[in-house]
Parts: C-alpha cells; structure tokens; sequence
C-alpha cells in the first residue's frame, strides 16, 4: 500500500469524522439525543480527557483539570509526529499491507480527535443548554488547547441485571455496550485490533 493511498485513506476519515462533529455540534444540544434503532442512537457528549473521559489529573491529583488537559493535548500533538513517521517509514521500506492500513487508521483517528482538542474550544460556543454556533462573535467557550472531544455513537446492544454474586457489579443494572464514541475512535480502535488479530502478518519475520 503506497503512501499516496494511505494519505487519501487518512483525508476520506478525517472528513466524515470532522463533518460528523460540525453537524452535531451545530445541530444538538449537549446529551441530546436521537434513537436510530432500538440499539444505536446519536447521543451528543463532549470528552474532556481520555478515553472514557479519563482525565491525568484522576491519577496525579496535584496537576489541575486544565494544566492536565494541555499536557494531554501537547501530548496527543507529539505523538502524531512519531505515528506519521511511522506511517511514512512503513512505505517506503514497503512494509506489509495490514500495518500500513492499521498505522494510516491509528493516524487519522488521533489527528481526528488532536482537531476537536486544539481547536473547538475557540471555534464553538458551549453547547450546554443550547445549539452551538461555529465562529461566534463573542469567541468560543475556551481558548486554544482547550477544545473538548465531540462523541456521538451510541451503541446500548441489551441491558441485564446482574445476579448479587456476580463479582464487583453485582445487583447493579449492566449496559452493553455503554461508551460513546466517534468516526475517529472507530479509527483508531480499528488499527489498533488489527495489529493484535494480524500480528504476524504486520510484523512478519524476515
């Protein structure tokens, strides 16, 4: 797979996911929601942090939200220099199909997310309460680096209520699957199965 196609892949992603973020973020208020089928639904959330809205200060309780929410974003920015290197190494030493096609994957989902992260905070209104509009007179509802992560799949496949001796969770009502998520976490979870499952195939001994 030549680096010309990885780089359309990554274009076509970014755009869907991106396109995807603007209508909801233009169209719905935070935590609105819409039921597609009884199992999908397009439920508006914003993500602060990392995956599952986990946040660096959740494990370091002397960084604030906000210093925390920076390092992640410089963090995220960094890390896409060394995933577009790989991605660019792979093709020229004509690596194998499935790691370029998994590391282009990995690359346009974090470049996805890296946008909403960088930049939303200054190009959107807050949403709380009300549909946001892009590029508001009176700014955005943070500055640069501060932008939240919009999600909006929802996937609630079945609900059950877990017997009392069921470890951890028990007597409590169990969703699956519960996180929301977007285009470019569909992405990068996707490169990312591909190399576990294809691990020899994108790794082959020489």
């Amino acid at each position: 797979m030549s680096l010309k196609k990885s780089i359309v892949l990554i274009v076509i992603i970014l755009l869907l996911d991106q396109i995807s973020k603007v209508y909801i973020k233009t169209h719905f208020m935070l935590q609105e929601n819409i039921e597609v089928f009884s199992w999908f639904q397009i439920y508006f959330i914003e993500n602060d942090g990392m995956a599952w809205g986990t946040k660096i200060s959740d494990f370091v309780s002397f960084i604030s939200d906000r210093t925390a929410k920076v390092v992640l974003t410089l963090f995220r920015v960094v890390a896409i220099f060394g995933i577009g290197y790989w991605l660019y190494d792979a093709t020229k030493n004509k690596a194998s199909r499935i790691l370029i096609l998994a590391v282009a994957l990995i690359f346009a989902g974090a470049l996805g997310n890296i946008i909403d992260s960088v930049f939303y905070g200054v190009l959107f209104e807050d949403s709380f309460n009300q549909v946001a509009t892009f590029l508001p007179e009176g700014g955005g509802y943070d500055s640069l680096l501060h932008g939240r992560v919009v999600d909006m799949l929802y996937f609630p496949l079945f609900e059950v209520d877990l017997p009392e001796w069921f470890p951890i969770s028990g007597g409590k009502r169990f969703n699956f699957f519960e996180p929301v998520f977007n285009i470019a976490d569909m992405a990068i979870s996707t490169g990312f199965i591909m190399l576990i499952v294809f691990n020899k195939k994108a790794f082959p001994k020489r």
